[in-house]
């Protein structure tokens, strides 16, 4: 531009009106040079201007133009810490390496807050060594100023051009792949991570997955998978062996996003075994992402895994478990295992509602016979088995009880077989076969009172007068066939009976003749004539 035209932006940013020489600030930053000594007084002065809006363009022009002879204004500037900082910074870093190196300079010398606008600054600067500086930043022993620097770093890399992306990364992977490496703060070395995952530069995976380590930090640890997470998704065993080993890690910021990388590896029964000790894990997350991974898999160690989640504190953890075990042949077995082993009624009724049904062969043997033992010993927990056995085969469960009852009536143990035999009246449907057994066999244990409170009260009656009602049901042909009803138990049956109308007295009578008919010379054949007279039978 002709020489007259630059003598005139330099007077008019003299004296003009304000308006006036800002504009002019603005056309001699686009048209301006270096050389021009004038103009570069004339800016200088500019940017000793009470005004912002004067001051702040004349700075901003004098990096613009890359004017060397302003940089010890400029580094003065960014020292006094005053708003005018972040433009001082800016300008000096476009002047390239010598700009770049004097702010370092400064910032070793100013506060922890002026240090992080500073390297906010310098982020933003034009040139490839504003760039490295800014970088040279994230080296600071402030947490803070590191941050801040990294923040700035990763917020421009998108509009950074080409040439400066590529020096940006060749500084950071040639300082976190050098030996300088290991003396790194865990604050630099976490934040220059970040920078270098937002360059998605080719060659950095290797660096990220040597950060996996468990000596390293956990924030460079942290940084380092959220950055692999953007790479797609991991292969390979050693790799997907580094990722379980942060997944469990006790720090969540470290397992949290290995377990997100780990969403995307498929397992198998093959490869389930490395990752089952997720379901050891201290964090009930861990845990969780752990049975959501393997909880499909049928694999008995896998099912004895989601087992013992069922006795975690977390709520969450217990449901989730409990729902995947019944998901699989494995799983619902293992339930049943973890049944037989039920510390407590709740638990056992817990874990038959969730194993209902698929019970067979041995396994089956092996409830029925636990839930026996423990129904002969009062034990609350055989509901709960004898509710699975019915879910899961309801005829063969009434056969093997119903068996039990008659072997224990044929060793005389009507006490035991009466307790049998309850468990099968349970059932609305149960025969009336079932109701005379448990009738006749609880007249054994009665204690044949004859009061008639104490007659009303005993259950065997009450069953008898229901068998009663039942007119198809021959209740005296069973009785005769019941061989092991001795003159006492028919004695009391006949004698409650005769005193109630119609069939059931008819029934009584007929009991007390059925003593007469079998012992006619005993005393209770006698007692039996007697009541048969009494009530004019």
């Amino acid at each position: 531009m002709a020489d007259s035209t630059l003598k005139r932006l330099t007077e008019l940013l003299g004296s003009s009106p304000r308006e006036i020489r800002r504009a002019a600030i603005v056309i001699a930053a686009e048209v301006g040079n270096a050389k021009e000594s004038a103009l570069i007084k004339a800016l200088l002065t500019a940017a000793e201007d009470d005004d912002p809006d004067i001051k702040l363009p004349a700075i901003a022009a004098l990096g613009r133009l890359r004017a060397e002879a302003a940089l010890p204004r400029l580094v003065a500037l960014v020292r006094e810490g005053g708003p005018e900082l972040e433009a001082a910074a800016q300008a000096a870093g476009c002047l390239g390496a010598k700009g770049a190196k004097a702010i370092e300079k400064v910032m070793h010398e100013v506060t922890p807050p002026q240090r992080r606008r500073i390297a906010a600054a310098l982020a933003h600067g034009d040139t490839d060594s504003a760039a490295v500086a800014a970088a040279h930043a994230l080296l600071d022993e402030d947490p803070s100023v590191v941050a801040s620097a990294a923040r700035s770093l990763s917020a421009d890399v998108p509009k950074l051009p080409p040439g400066r992306r590529k020096a940006l990364a060749t500084y950071l992977t040639e300082t976190l792949g050098g030996k300088a490496a290991r003396k790194l703060p865990p604050a630099s070395e976490a934040g220059m991570l970040r920078v270098l995952a937002a360059l998605h530069e080719p060659k950095s995976e290797a660096i990220f997955w040597s950060r996996l380590k468990p000596q390293c930090p956990a924030a460079v640890r942290s940084t380092a998978l959220q950055a692999l997470g953007s790479l797609g998704p991991p292969s390979g065993e050693a790799r997907i062996r580094a990722l379980l080993d942060c997944a469990l890690d006790d720090d969540f910021q470290v397992a949290a996003p290995a377990m997100v990388l780990l969403q995307q590896v498929p397992v198998n029964a093959r490869t389930a075994p490395k990752w089952l000790p997720l379901l050891s894990s201290s964090e009930p997350a861990t845990r969780r992402f752990g049975v959501e991974k393997l909880g499909p898999i049928e694999s008995p160690a896998v099912a004895k895994g989601l087992v013992e989640q069922l006795g975690h504190a977390d709520r969450q953890l217990r449901d989730l478990a409990l729902h995947t075990l019944r998901q699989t042949t494995s799983g619902r077995r293992a339930l049943v295992e973890a049944l037989l082993d039920a510390s407590s009624p709740e638990m056992a009724w817990m874990l038959a509602r969730a194993a209902n049904g698929g019970l067979a062969g041995q396994l089956r043997e092996r409830v029925f016979d636990r839930a026996c033992s423990y129904h002969d010993n009062d034990d609350r927990r055989a509901d709960a088995l004898f509710f699975l056995l019915r879910e899961s085969d309801p005829a063969w469960t009434r056969d093997q009880i119903e068996a039990r009852a008659l072997a224990l009536r044929k060793k005389k143990d009507f006490m035991g077989a009466v307790s049998y035999f309850r468990l099968l009246a349970r059932d609305p449907a149960c025969s009336e076969e079932i109701r005379f057994e448990l009738a006749a066999t609880g007249l054994k244990i009665a204690n044949h009172d004859l009061a008639p409170e104490a007659r009303q009260a005993e259950p065997s009656l009450g069953q008898f007068a229901r068998l009663l009602q039942d007119q198809s049901f021959d209740v005296f042909a069973r009785v005769r066939s019941a061989k092991y009803l001795d003159p006492d138990d028919l004695f009391y049956l006949g004698f409650h009976f005769t005193e109630l109308n119609g069939h059931a007295r008819e029934f009584g009578g007929k009991v007390l003749e059925l003593i007469v008919e079998r012992a006619p010379k005993s005393s209770r054949a006698k007692d039996a004539r007697r009541k048969l007279k009494s009530e004019g039978l």
